[in-house]
């Protein structure tokens, strides 16, 4: 267990093309009004990962299974499979096209072959890598590629010699109106991951099988509150950076100019690096958002989990087709991705709930069931993430 980088896993994968836009819109938009809920989010996550990561090693089983069978009325199981299959494999495959766009367009930045064709290749490559079963090397070169783009905004942060006094002081007077709800929602939706929750546990279920269970949570909880805590840093770099070239200036942010948050370091090589963290974050997603459906899918429709089983491939090679298809047609995967916001909306609170609720059965996890502070910690991410959206709701409805 010792060796395990789920955690790292799990910080990489939702540092995809969506935490890069919607980090650097809210840096742009609204400066460091909104920080408040970037941390939240960290917070949630570590919170939500430490629970899946417990159970994933204290039953020896993925989120899914666990869920369905702490439910023994058949309609009702039905019913949370539905919505599991619905909200993870519909929606990751939405997902999959704007991860699969999002790399495409970084790798058409250095070489003009078509952003269709750059999605048909880096599709191909998706698939080679998750057949074989050798994402984790993969995964640990691409992670470096987004850290690699986190150390140059942090450089060119310093260099561009930012008002930390303004930046303080936006922190300490945060936001929250009609206008800034959606950037605050999309900060919350692109941080905690539904699915992540099933990659997670069912990650370590594998990995720490024989094991010492109460050495392997401990070193599975601190190595994820490092890894998550990192990807939280790159998210905040990345909103302070954009915070530093666009907030309060003529110029507005755009998808066509977001690079140039790094010209103070690095001139005209600006957009193409940022090209680079680009396509590095959207096929770090792109591998992991199928891994992720495989797993929640085979476990809510009680198929075999194992990476090589048939069933296990099909969902992933479904959603890497319907994302390629999507990004090399052309089509725009907007109204699929909203599709998929909004029915993991709907799921991250049933999942959390269904979490807390298993996280509190002695007869599935043993001594390793939640404490008091867990479910506190838990119930204040639950009830918050509910109010947002509830507030939300009632705002369109307004």
């Amino acid at each position: 267990m010792a060796k395990d980088k789920s955690g790292y896993i799990i910080a990489a994968a939702f540092i995809g093309p969506g935490t890069v836009t919607t980090a650097s819109l809210a840096g742009a938009n609204f400066g460091f009004h909104l920080a408040w809920a970037l941390l939240f989010s960290i917070f949630a996550t570590i919170v939500l990962q430490d629970m899946a990561a417990r159970l994933g090693i204290a039953s020896g089983q993925g989120l899914a299974n666990a869920m369905k069978n702490m439910v023994e009325t058949p309609w009702l199981k039905g019913l949370l499979a539905a919505l599991i299959v619905s909200a993870v494999g519909i929606g990751n495959a939405a997902y999959e096209s704007g991860n699969l766009t999002g790399a495409a367009i970084g790798l058409n930045a250095f070489l003009d072959a078509g952003v269709a064709s750059w999605a048909a290749l880096l599709g191909v490559i998706t698939v080679a890598l998750l057949w074989s079963g050798s994402y984790q090397l993969i995964e640990r070169v691409l992670v470096l590629l987004v850290f690699t783009m986190a150390s140059v905004f942090v450089i060119t942060l310093l260099v561009a010699k930012p008002d930390f006094g303004a930046m303080l002081s936006q922190l300490s007077t945060p936001t929250l109106s009609a206008s800034s709800l959606t950037t605050v929602l999309a900060l919350i939706g692109t941080t905690i991951v539904p699915y992540n929750l099933f990659l997670h546990a069912s990650l370590v279920a594998k990995s720490s099988q024989n094991s010492d269970k109460q050495n392997a949570i401990s070193i599975c909880r601190a190595q994820s509150a490092k890894a998550i805590g990192i990807g939280g840093l790159i998210t905040l770099v990345i909103m302070a950076t954009a915070m530093m070239a666009f907030f309060n200036q003529a110029v507005s942010m755009n998808s066509g100019n977001m690079g140039e948050q790094l010209r103070p370091v690095l001139g005209d090589f600006a957009q193409y690096f940022f090209a680079l963290g680009l396509f590095a974050a959207g096929l770090t997603s792109a591998i992991t958002a199928p891994l992720a459906a495989s797993f929640a899918v085979t476990g809510a429709l009680g198929l075999s989990d194992d990476m090589k089983s048939g069933g296990f491939r099909a969902v992933w090679l479904v959603i890497v087709f319907i994302g390629v298809a999507v990004a090399a047609l052309g089509f725009k995967p907007l109204p699929a991705i909203l599709f998929a916001q909004a029915t993991n909306a709907l799921l991250l609170p049933v999942i959390a709930i269904g979490l807390l609720v298993v996280m509190n059965k002695s007869s599935v996890v043993g001594a390793f069931k939640n404490s008091w502070k867990s479910n506190l910690a838990g119930g204040l991410v639950v009830c918050t993430v509910i109010g947002l959206g509830g507030y939300k709701l009632i705002g369109l409805l307004g």
